[in-house]
């Protein structure tokens, strides 16, 4: 049985909840980190949602669909590829995406969002997969004229808005064959499923562990399929995983 999660504003302040029906239970907490039912709900249609978890940092992986390397050229990974966006970046469900001024051709990149729910470090795939708390999706915003012409793709990841998660976290989901989808003004421009992926959720959460330490609540965003293509100033964009929802954004210039 799935089970939605979220994080919004309500009346000036920030909350976690879980979502059931068209309300929203209001929990003390994280609720990877215990956070347990208040009592109080408020009407979903009511809230503003916000990025769902608090993510120290985004960890991304590049190349981790056979047909996306394909497209970009590139042969599949002897191993995961990953990069990383700041906090900063992180942008919520129908927050805009803004280009900045220094791109010409930004691009979308729908992706399976992963979000851990302990401490993490040095661990096994069996590990690395209890560890998964939920799915959330995650639209990997690229400035690709930038990408193409530097070694590394810090810059052009890592703008702000450029880490669109959300609408919530769905647990007590199988992530191994799953829909991805991406819409740009309701037209289908990504269409495949994660089974795709060339390196598995736990095998890429137990690969990061070895690098660095996961904290509760950051994000692994695990690659995007074929079909990246760019947006523009009033462009809607949408990124669908099936079982989990529909992450939109419209995109605006940076003013």
């Amino acid at each position: 049985m799935t089970t939605r999660y979220c994080r919004f504003q309500h009346e000036g302040r920030a909350h976690h909840g879980r979502i059931e029906g068209e309300e929203v239970v209001v929990l003390s907490g994280a609720p990877w980190a215990g956070g347990e039912d208040t009592g109080r709900r408020v009407a979903l249609s009511a809230v503003s949602l916000l990025v769902p978890s608090e993510a120290s940092k985004v960890v991304c992986i590049g190349q981790n669909y056979r047909k996306h390397a394909e497209e970009m050229g590139k042969p599949v990974p002897a191993e995961p590829l990953i990069f990383m966006k700041p906090s900063t970046a992180l942008n919520a469900h129908r927050s805009p995406i803004q280009i900045p001024k220094a791109s010409q051709e930004v691009h979308y990149e729908a992706e399976l969002g992963l979000v851990i729910g302990e401490r993490l470090k040095n661990a096994d795939e069996a590990t690395a997969a209890r560890a998964i708390w939920g799915f959330t999706c995650i639209n990997d915003v690229t400035a690709r004229d930038i990408q193409r012409r530097e070694v590394q793709h810090t810059r052009a990841k890592s703008y702000d808005t450029f880490a669109c998660a959300g609408p919530w976290i769905v647990t007590g989901l199988s992530a191994a064959d799953l829909r991805i989808l991406c819409r740009v003004n309701g037209q289908v421009r990504q269409d495949s499923r994660t089974s795709d992926m060339v390196f598995s959720p736990a095998r890429l959460v137990s690969f990061i562990s070895h690098i660095m330490t996961l904290l509760p609540g950051d994000l692994v965003s695990t690659g995007t399929p074929s079909g990246v293509g760019r947006l523009v100033a009033g462009d809607v964009v949408e990124v669908e995983l099936e079982g989990i929802g529909t992450l939109a954004n419209l995109v605006e210039m940076e003013p």
